[in-house]
């Protein structure tokens, strides 16, 4: 890989996105990279919290309009014309917001510094946010002549912050400050400048001592909650999922080391 860095270690997969001489500005290459990563997440048992954050200055600054092919294709943007090339890679991108939401672990973003266009889609797609004080989210969609439907934005900011703030920040392009992100709702923790990384590695400890069930089945449920028709279905699938986790050896467990006012040592069976 040449986009990504990976680290493994514990139980949590930190992705680092690594383009830092072009501010992590997303290529096709790179985005072909996260999908692999994110496929493979799918089935990957091993691994039950992600980390996503980016080298150096910032997390990302989107999606690399000045170099390097979008499309991703291994005729290296030869094939198709232009259009077609910016539909592939536009698609792709959001394939990767997609991807985030649906992957069985929890995903926390750790950011700083720029977090723009694109890379405003993939960190809202993550689970969780931890951010330092340089963290600054920047979406210019409206101000470049693009509209604030880029990979997802427009379905997940909405959810997050509610329709008429979405509104007002993507109508007039507005930059989020750190504080005014917190305020909105979409930072869980802000740490030290700098220290982002660490404090999304202490979230994701905090993650590993839950139920893999129950984290899992949790933003499963959240997920089928975004889309659901209505509570009647949403209690469906809850009673199902509930009603499996009686079946496990882990909520034994949960409940006999609550009875014994110790920390639970689940197993994931």
């Amino acid at each position: 890989m040449t986009g990504l860095k990976l680290d493994r270690r514990d139980g949590v997969l930190t992705i680092t996105l690594s383009r830092p001489e072009r501010l992590n500005a997303v290529d096709g290459a790179l985005t072909e990279e996260m999908l692999d990563v994110l496929h493979e997440l799918m089935r990957d048992t091993a691994t039950r919290v992600v980390v996503l954050t980016g080298e150096g200055r910032g997390f990302c600054s989107g999606m690399d309009l000045q170099g390097g092919d979008q499309s991703g294709d291994p005729g290296g943007g030869r094939d198709g014309g232009r259009v077609q090339r910016l539909h592939r890679g536009i698609a792709r991108a959001g394939e990767v917001t997609a991807r985030l939401r649906e992957i069985p672990q929890p995903v926390i973003a750790a950011l700083h510094g720029p977090v723009a266009g694109l890379g405003v889609s993939w960190a809202l797609a993550c689970d969780l946010r931890v951010a330092d004080p340089t963290t600054r989210f920047v979406v210019p969609f409206v101000d470049l002549g693009l509209s604030g439907g880029d990979c997802g934005l427009s379905w997940l900011l909405p959810r997050l912050v509610g329709p008429a703030r979405a509104a007002e920040i993507l109508y007039r392009a507005q930059r989020l400050e750190v504080t005014r992100a917190d305020a909105l709702g979409l930072i869980t923790e802000i740490t030290e400048e700098g220290a982002d990384l660490d404090g999304a590695h202490a979230l994701a400890g905090e993650l590993l001592a839950k139920s893999p069930y129950g984290l899992r089945r949790t933003k499963e449920l959240l997920n089928l909650s975004l889309d659901a028709p209505g509570l009647r279905q949403q209690l469906a699938a809850e009673t199902g999922v509930q009603a499996l986790a009686f079946f496990s050896e882990d909520l034994a467990e949960g409940m006999t080391a609550a009875r014994e006012k110790r920390p639970p040592r689940f197993r994931d069976r």
